[in-house]
Formats: structure tokens, C-alpha cells, sequence
């Protein structure tokens, strides 16, 4: 499957997770560890990794792999998100991060692709290596890219909602519109979900809820693990193509006709 590349830096695992909504650390550790992801994005304004005095989702991830993703959810402007950064660089040394700067944070918690360039290009340009939530828009993706963006994350749907993807052409479009990688970020309900992204051409899937909120978190994150090897093993083999009418899995010719 090859590996993926992300500023930089290897991963054998294209499935990333998300820490929040659990019922508490180890679970978060747990369901990680099974998920087989490199990756776990943590929302610096929900989950503590800034203060050792508090229990601190660092402490739960020192024995693993797993490398913990920063990102700016709760941030709604440029200069916030810039600020939030800073201070995990400074605090953490962690370069790597996760850019989201919601528009919307009442209803669809849909990004403000405006802030998101302005931030993406200031941080960038600062040295972080910037992975851009950002809408299904292959022109909002190019103009990441040329900001500076390491990687573009387009939704899938809402953040939350399960609804999986909702406009597949548009994940192709922001492939063919970028030359980074492209994560399929939100939206993501179930383990087909992840497949039908990675068979788009998608280069990685980041999902939280749907293995947080799965009746067996365990199982889930497995499962998802499992669908974003198969649904890129289907890419790179490539699909049949579609037919109005029914065509024989076993050809008629050549065979002897009875009566």
C-alpha cells in the first residue's frame, strides 16, 4: 500500500483518529492502540496536554507509536487558531498540527475557509506543517496548498453527523486540484464510510465519533482500521467499469449447447 507522507513524515497507517467524546483516557488509549493509527488528533481547548499537573492524554500515549495531532476545534478566527499553535509549539515542541477555524459553530460547525487560508499561510510560513480542515471545494484546496498547507482535509459531511460522504465527485475533484496528500476529515459513521472514501482516491481518513460513540468503540476502530486498507487496496487495484446491462460472469462461447 505504500506509505504516506505527510511533510515530511512516514506513516504505515492512512486511518487517523480523533480523542474526544470518550468516556475517558485509557478508553481513548484503547480504541487508538486497535485502530492501528499513527496519528491521534487532540482539540488543545477540550483536552489537556499543556498542563502536567492535571491528567494529561500525553501520559496515556508515552509507550506507543501513536503521535498526538494538536488541533484548533473551539477556534473561530484566524489569530486565534495562530495563538493556539504557538503556545503548543513553545509548550510541547509539536509542529505537526491539525488547522480548523470554525465559521459555523451552532449549527454545522462548517470551517471559515477564509480564516483557515489566512491562518494556514501565517503558520506555514512560521515552520508548522499544516493539516487544513477545510470544505469539499477543490479551489478552496488549491489555494491551501499554495499557503502552505502540508495536507488538505476536506469533509466528508458535518462534523458528527455520520452521514458519511455526501458529494463523491467533489473528494475526487480536490485529488485531481492538489498535488499534498488529502485526508477525508468529518462526517465519517461507519466502516464502509472510510472504504468508499479511500476508494475515491483518498490518501487517508481521520474519524472520531463514529469509533467514540460506536456501542463497541474496541471493535469499531478495528473495523475502520481494516476498511481504509481495503477501500485503498480497491483504489490502487481499480474498479470495473459500470454497465446499464448485465454482462455473463462466465462467456458463453466456445461451449456446447444441449437441448
Amino acid at each position: 500500500m505504500h506509505t504516506l507522507t505527510i511533510a515530511g513524515r512516514k506513516f504505515n497507517s492512512r486511518l487517523i483518529v480523533g480523542s474526544g467524546k470518550y468516556k475517558d483516557f485509557r478508553a481513548t488509549r484503547e480504541a487508538a492502540i486497535a485502530s492501528g493509527a499513527e496519528l491521534i488528533t487532540v482539540a488543545i481547548r477540550r483536552v489537556n496536554i499543556l498542563n502536567p499537573n492535571e491528567e494529561n492524554l500525553l501520559d496515556y500515549f508515552k509507550d506507543t507509536d501513536i503521535k498526538l495531532l494538536p488541533n484548533s476545534a473551539g477556534c473561530e478566527t484566524a489569530k486565534e487558531a495562530i495563538a493556539t499553535f504557538r503556545l503548543v509549539r513553545e509548550a510541547v515542541g509539536i509542529d505537526l498540527i491539525k488547522l480548523e477555524v470554525i465559521g459555523d459553530t451552532q449549527k454545522t460547525l462548517y470551517p471559515d475557509v477564509l480564516e483557515t487560508l489566512s491562518a494556514c499561510e501565517t503558520l506555514a510560513k512560521e515552520g508548522f506543517s499544516v493539516m487544513a480542515y477545510t470544505t469539499d471545494d477543490p479551489i478552496v484546496a488549491k489555494r491551501l496548498e499554495n499557503a502552505g498547507a502540508a495536507a488538505v482535509m476536506p469533509l466528508a459531511s458535518a462534523i458528527g453527523s455520520g452521514q458519511g460522504v455526501q458529494n463523491r465527485f467533489n473528494v475526487t475533484f480536490v485529488k485531481e486540484a492538489v498535488e499534498v496528500p488529502v485526508i477525508v476529515d468529518a462526517g465519517v459513521g461507519c466502516a464502509s464510510d472510510a472504504a468508499v472514501a479511500m476508494e475515491l482516491g483518498a490518501d487517508g481518513v481521520l474519524t472520531n465519533t463514529a469509533i467514540a460513540q460506536a456501542e463497541n468503540p474496541i471493535i469499531m476502530a478495528e473495523a475502520m482500521k481494516h476498511a481504509v486498507i481495503a477501500g485503498r487496496l480497491s483504489f490502487l487495484a481499480g474498479r470495473m467499469q459500470k454497465r446499464a446491462y448485465a454482462s455473463a460472469s462466465s462467456p458463453t462461447e466456445g461451449r456446447m449447447m444441449t437441448r
